[in-house]
């Protein structure tokens, strides 16, 4: 096996000089000075006992021998990018990782501080964050596909570890010219029981924490305006004065706080708080950084 191997800023010069054809214009593509790089295609030429470049007054050519050698090394500096980028890669897969699932709500409007603060303190952590509803959140954790969710729904089951980390609470919201947005009587659990709703999809904290309240109250959620997947589509469709609309307030305080949204007002008989929890895989409490987000999730900073 040859010991001499040439130098592979050389043989990236050799290949520079034929896409160019100008050694001096090779050497700026490489930040060099053209003595420099004079010397060192005259000492690839050297080790490789072949003429490689024909230099003249109006620029530098490659001879017939030194195109073969340059389309060679352009696959050996192939070579050597594909064993810099496997190796990254394989430094990459050895970086710690943490995978958090979380509810649209929480994902949307809580979850991006809580891992920027983590990653304060853990630089070197790659975080990825899963979005979907909270039955979605639940399987996710249930099927130990992640070690951390956090849900918004009224309740949670038995085979899941879980703690309350914040309260939340569901608010009714219309578009401004809407009739409810004038009153000041309270809605009360028939009236919005009798409501037409732009909702969130079966299966979301949200339309679960509202079904639960409307069922304490003896009513149920009657025909829908619209069921939607995203909270953005609700609030879109609300302020086109489409019908109204249940939604975290978190959702929606910029909007109510502009004015482009009215809160209304809702009868005390109908309780729209919910509790916001982390969950877990029942064996595995979480540690180490999962555990540093419920940490940070609960003090509310």
């Amino acid at each position: 096996m040859p010991t001499d191997r040439p130098d592979l800023t050389a043989l990236e010069l050799l290949v520079r000089v034929g896409e160019l054809g100008s050694l001096g214009g090779a050497a700026r593509a490489l930040d060099m000075a053209q003595p420099n790089a004079s010397r060192a295609i005259a000492r690839l030429e050297r080790q490789l006992r072949v003429v490689l470049v024909h230099r003249s007054a109006t620029g530098s050519r490659l001879t017939t021998e030194g195109s073969v050698v340059a389309e060679w090394a352009r696959e050996a500096l192939a070579g050597v990018d594909r064993v810099v980028v496997g190796a990254r890669s394989l430094a990459d897969d050895h970086k710690p990782h943490l995978t958090v699932a979380a509810s649209l709500t929480i994902a949307e409007y809580l979850a991006p501080n809580w891992l920027a603060r983590l990653r304060r303190h853990h630089s070197e952590l790659q975080v990825s964050l899963d979005v979907g509803n909270s039955h979605d959140v639940l399987d996710a954790v249930l099927a130990a596909r992640v070690p951390l969710g956090f849900v918004e729904s009224p309740y949670v089951p038995r085979t899941v570890g879980s703690t309350i980390i914040r309260h939340d609470r569901l608010v009714v919201i219309v578009a401004p010219d809407h009739p409810w947005a004038r009153r000041r009587r309270p809605v009360t659990a028939a009236e919005l029981s009798a409501t037409h709703l732009i909702l969130r999809e079966a299966g979301s904290g949200t339309r679960d924490t509202l079904e639960a309240a409307l069922a304490r109250a003896g009513h149920r959620v009657s025909e829908l305006e619209m069921e939607l997947a995203s909270t953005a589509a609700v609030k879109a469709s609300v302020a086109a004065g489409t019908a109204p609309a249940v939604l975290s307030e978190l959702a929606v305080a910029s909007e109510v706080s502009s004015g482009s949204l009215v809160s209304v007002p809702l009868d005390e008989e109908l309780d729209l708080g919910r509790p916001l929890r982390a969950v877990w895989p029942r064996s595995s409490r979480p540690t180490g950084v999962a555990a540093d987000v419920v940490r940070i999730a609960r003090s509310r900073r």
